[in-house]
C-alpha cells in the first residue's frame, strides 16, 4: 500500500452518471489487475473505493459511477486539480489459471477492473471472450475499449434495448470458455456461479471502511472462514464463496 498525490489529467462522461478519470502520478504499488484504490474526498469521513481500469508507469485510470456525494465531487473535478489516493490495495487476479480461453464478465460498474486484465491476457496470447451486462442501452460503457482488445465481445441489456436480451447468464450458450473472471454485482455473481461448470476468480463488491484490512468493517464469509473483501479480497476464488 502507498499513499500518492495524483494529478487530473481528464476527466470525462461516458454515460449520464458514469465518469472515466485519467490521472498522473506514482503506480508502483500496483501489482495487477483487479486491484482497488481507496480516494480521499475533501469534506468526506471515509475514502472512496473504486478498481482500478487501467494503469502504467506514469497514469491510472478509473471508471467510476456518481452514487452519492462523494463521486459527485470526483466528477466535477478539473485537469490539475489533485487526489489523496491510497494505491495497491487487494489481491487482484491470478492470470496464470485462465487457460487457452478465459471469459471476462463484467455487469454495471463491475466492468472496469477486467479492462486491464483483458490487456494482460491478450498479452499472454489467450483467447479472450468478454460479456458486458447493463440495464439499458443508456448505461453502456467501455464496450469499444474492450472490442479493440478482445477476441469477441457481447453486450446484454435487462430491458432488451442492446445486444442480447437479459442477463449475463443469457449470453453464456455463445461462448466456449476456460475459466471465468468476473466483477458486478452479487445477484449476478450468485447467478453466474450456478450457470458455469468451471472455476473461476470472482470480484466481490462492498461498502469498507479502512481499505486495508485494519477494520475488519467488510468481512465475507468463505469456506475457510470469514475473510475481508478489501485485504484477502476483493477477488476470491469461486468454490471459496459462501453465497
Amino acid at each position: 500500500m502507498k499513499e500518492v498525490i495524483y494529478t487530473v489529467e481528464s476527466n470525462v462522461a461516458l454515460t449520464d452518471s458514469v465518469y472515466r478519470m485519467v490521472m498522473a502520478g506514482d503506480t508502483s504499488a500496483i501489482t495487477g489487475a483487479g486491484q482497488f484504490v481507496n480516494v480521499k474526498l475533501d469534506g468526506q469521513y471515509l475514502r472512496r473505493p473504486i478498481s482500478i481500469c487501467d494503469y502504467d508507469e506514469n497514469t491510472l485510470t478509473l471508471i467510476y459511477k456518481v452514487v452519492g456525494i462523494g463521486t459527485e465531487k470526483m466528477s466535477a473535478m478539473k485537469a490539475g486539480e489533485k487526489l489523496n489516493i491510497l494505491t495497491g490495495l487487494g489481491n487482484g487476479y491470478d492470470l496464470s489459471l485462465s487457460g487457452d480461453a478465459p471469459l471476462l464478465v463484467g455487469g454495471g460498474v463491475g466492468v472496469p477492473p477486467l479492462y486491464k486484465l483483458c490487456k494482460l491476457l491478450k498479452a499472454e496470447g489467450k483467447k479472450v471472450t468478454v460479456i458486458l451486462g447493463f440495464n439499458t442501452k443508456s448505461e453502456i460503457f467501455a464496450e469499444k475499449d474492450f472490442a479493440e482488445i478482445a477476441d469477441k465481445v457481447i453486450v446484454t441489456t435487462v430491458d432488451g434495448s442492446y445486444g442480447v436480451k437479459g442477463f449475463v447468464t443469457n449470453a453464456l450458450a455463445e461462448v466456449d470458455y476456460t475459466y471465468v473472471y468476473t466483477c458486478g454485482p452479487l445477484p449476478m455473481l450468485k447467478a453466474l456461479a450456478g450457470a458455469t461448470e468451471v472455476s473461476g476468480q470472482y470480484s466481490l463488491e462492498e461498502r469498507m471502511g479502512c481499505g486495508f484490512g485494519a477494520c475488519m468493517g467488510c468481512s465475507c464469509k468463505t469456506l475457510l472462514g470469514n475473510k475481508r473483501i478489501c485485504k484477502e479480497g476483493p477477488v476470491f476464488v469461486k468454490e471459496e464463496i459462501i453465497w
